[in-house]
């Protein structure tokens, strides 16, 4: 028991009969006109021609992966930059570490010829 007296389960069930009420109502409440434009597959706003398979390029996907690397030094970045004066010169070494190994990822990226578009 907590110190309210209420059991910790209470709440979670709320929260699934919440979440089931919700969905209850959205399909009782919802219009179901299917059409066979409707139920029609496309992309991105445009109907599919052709056959279903392309081939993607990967610089697509090395470009998209290099932008979530350095997303998530960013994400690392603000938080130590607020508490950096607390820690001292210990934290400042650790980023130096952590943007050291980025710097050698990009250095790696670059003479492999992966930030070149062609």
């Amino acid at each position: 028991m907590t110190t309210t007296g209420r059991a910790p389960l209470d709440g979670a069930a709320a929260g699934v009969l919440f979440v089931t009420a919700g969905l209850a109502a959205n399909r009782l409440l919802r219009p179901d006109a299917p059409t066979r434009e409707k139920l029609a597959t496309y992309e991105s706003g445009v109907d599919p021609v052709g056959r279903g398979w392309s081939q993607t390029q990967v610089r697509y996907y090395l470009y998209a992966f290099l932008y979530v690397l350095f997303a998530v030094d960013a994400v690392f970045l603000f938080p130590w930059a607020t508490v950096v004066r607390d820690f001292g010169w210990a934290t400042v070494a650790e980023m130096g570490v952590f943007l050291g190994v980025l710097a050698v990822g990009l250095l790696h990226a670059w003479r492999r010829g992966a930030l070149r578009w062609q």
